[in-house]
């Protein structure tokens, strides 16, 4: 079908519509790849001991799990953060130690899962350098470095 008798009005309309559609799917590609490139990640760093045989009320949730893993008596909650990731831009949680902190990089994402990689640094060398593979709505533990009496645990989870 030919447009005759429009003159160029016709055509200025056309590429209108065409350029209007164009810069929509380039947004809505663009916001889909934000919003998949992104992982809400909470990483709790629990304190794990045999001083004791308290379990903090705050990991019930993981608490089976902590049992069959690791052989402590006594679980504390020190901290619970949720980050925001995006692919290969490392986030830095200060530890509350001076020359301590913890650094966490999405390395990779599919549709089921994210791979995050966990560097904790003290005093400028590495004493805890990992990789996990996180499924949606799992929990993945982590033994970390000695603490006092016991140990430190990463329990690592995510949703995208």
């Amino acid at each position: 079908m030919a447009l005759r008798g429009t003159g160029t009005g016709g055509v200025s309309i056309m590429r209108k519509v065409v350029v209007f559609s164009v810069l929509s799917l380039i947004l809505l590609f663009s916001s889909a790849s934000i919003t998949f490139g992104q992982v809400q990640t909470r990483i709790r760093a629990i304190e794990a001991s045999n001083v004791g045989s308290r379990i903090d009320p705050s990991l019930k949730d993981i608490h089976g799990e902590l049992g069959s893993l690791f052989n402590f008596t006594s679980y504390r909650l020190l901290r619970d953060e949720t980050l925001n990731l995006v692919p290969n831009r490392p986030v830095s949680i200060q530890g509350r130690t001076p020359g301590r902190f913890m650094e966490v990089t999405l390395v990779g994402q599919h549709r089921d899962n994210a791979q995050i990689r966990i560097r904790v640094i003290r005093e400028g060398a590495d004493i805890l350098n990992t990789q996990v593979r996180l499924s949606a709505g799992r929990t993945v533990l982590v033994g970390g470095p000695r603490r006092g009496e016991g140990v430190i645990i990463f329990a690592v989870s995510a949703r995208f």
